[in-house]
């Protein structure tokens, strides 16, 4: 108890510093404090606001009022959201909060809305991997301040006096992981969604061991607060549970994470730099040709043939682009083995499908469905989304979309389908894959800024062909 109220003095100081913020049924915005990081809001490459967080505390404000607006307040680290919370700033902290005992005494917490585990990690090429948490004595253990890790290495120390760490007010999370990965830190510990994100792009970063019970992560609320507001993101996320939309968004970020192996990320990681300069070019030339991100092209390219040119299939699906005969031909490919060519025309068809796929499918899941088609072909992916609707799921949605995928190999599933038999395993993991890729080039390249302004160019709204 002592610890906890030396822990309690700078808060309840704090608290009295500022008045709190009018209610949001009053001032119609909804103020939430929170930190940049991966799992809770960032710029995206397409220089827009995202992470699963800012995605939840967006729906939230919708949810209050077509006329609410939502108000991030942004503080440097996670030690920081809290104060911020108690000292009135924010009616809300969404910044991927774990309930543990000590935070309980500070906050209220709403509902919980993901599971995790928390994690040792370690570098495998320069240390092994701990078999008991024993062999965490005598290693450099950094962890961000503030954080349900350094709560639990607390913990641990009472029954183990020789383990030491430090907590970091510098270094948030991701930053902690790229250290251990250069070799300069010996252990971190992050969520399992982190590490398995981070691994993507650091592939010599392994699981070491699971460290205590899985968390609970939920919104914080002051305990005095306003209790309509609390009430409102109770009812808010009973809503978003039973409407898919929960589910939708936490396979939106972290849905994909896992889908490659080391042996896959280390391959790319190398090719990037040796094979992808040679092409860099064109793939630029064809965002400007289509408005398309080139990483998400270069991609696609990457899952198709790992960047060669001559890559030529049983089925005589051939180039960069792996373009069908017939694609090639409506597109006017001469020369499928033609890098240009064919990576131009791959755009071009990208488009083709995503123009073709309903209004009513929203971004990223439309970008996702179209790749889907360009694996699959539209026809069975339009099976699987009469399959979904079927099932009461969403056919929208790319996360019951892809559920709905490898059951068109299964007759008593593809019998009553228009379409009939296809393999419907292999567009899930081309389109995860893809993701993933996408997802490094992200992280490792610069986005390009094109020179021209967009054109809406004729081919774009074309009938190349007859999609069903």
């Amino acid at each position: 108890m002592r610890y906890l109220a030396i822990l309690l003095i700078p808060f309840i100081l704090a608290a009295c510093q500022k008045k709190p913020l009018p209610p949001v049924q009053q001032s119609r915005e909804l103020v939430v404090v929170t930190h940049n990081g991966p799992a809770t809001y960032y710029v995206n490459s397409q220089n827009e606001y995202a992470g699963l967080e800012y995605d939840l505390a967006r729906l939230f404000a919708a949810y209050l009022g077509d006329d609410v607006k939502l108000r991030i307040v942004e503080v440097d680290s996670v030690t920081q959201v809290i104060p911020a919370l108690l000292k009135g700033e924010a009616h809300l902290a969404a910044a991927n909060l774990s309930i543990t005992p000590l935070r309980t005494h500070l906050v209220r917490f709403g509902p919980s809305y993901q599971t995790v585990q928390q994690q040792i990690v370690y570098n495998k090429e320069k240390d092994e991997a701990p078999k008991s948490l024993k062999d965490l004595i005598g290693k450099s253990i950094v962890v961000p301040g503030g954080t349900s890790y350094a709560e639990g290495l607390g913990k641990l120390a009472k029954t183990m006096p020789g383990l030491k760490w430090k907590e970091s007010t510098r270094a948030n999370s991701e930053e902690l992981l790229e250290e251990v990965a250069d070799g300069t830190l010996d252990y971190t510990i992050v969520d399992s969604h982190l590490i398995s994100m981070v691994q993507n792009f650091y592939p010599n970063l392994a699981v070491g061991l699971d460290f205590g019970k899985s968390d609970k992560l939920a919104w914080a609320f002051p305990k005095s607060g306003d209790e309509w507001l609390y009430q409102q993101a109770q009812k808010f996320f009973a809503q978003i549970q039973k409407n898919g939309t929960l589910r939708n968004l936490l396979d939106r970020y972290y849905g994909h994470s896992e889908r490659l192996n080391v042996m896959d990320v280390t391959g790319f990681l190398v090719k990037t730099r040796t094979i992808l300069p040679k092409y860099l070019g064109l793939f630029k030339q064809a965002q400007e040709l289509t408005g398309i991100d080139w990483r998400l092209l270069a991609a696609i390219g990457y899952q198709e043939s790992h960047w060669d040119p001559y890559a030529t299939s049983p089925t005589n699906v051939r180039g960069i682009m792996m373009l069908t005969e017939d694609t090639a031909d409506r597109l006017g490919v001469t020369d499928r083995l033609d890098a240009r060519q064919s990576i131009m025309a791959g755009a071009r068809y990208v488009v083709t499908l995503k123009d073709t796929i309903p209004a009513s499918v929203p971004e990223p899941d439309r970008t996702w469905m179209a790749l889907a088609a360009y694996n699959i072909g539209y026809a069975h992916l339009l099976d699987a989304r009469v399959l979904a609707q079927r099932m009461k799921l969403n056919q929208n949605s790319w996360a019951d979309v892809k559920k709905m995928l490898p059951l068109l190999g299964r007759e008593e599933y593809f019998s009553t389908l228009k379409y009939g038999f296809a393999r419907g395993g292999a567009p899930v993991v081309f389109v995860e894959s893809i993701r993933t890729y996408y997802n490094i080039l992200e992280k490792h390249e610069q986005r390009h800024k094109p020179l021209l302004p967009s054109f809406n160019l004729a081919w774009n709204r074309e009938k190349t062909t007859a999609l069903p």
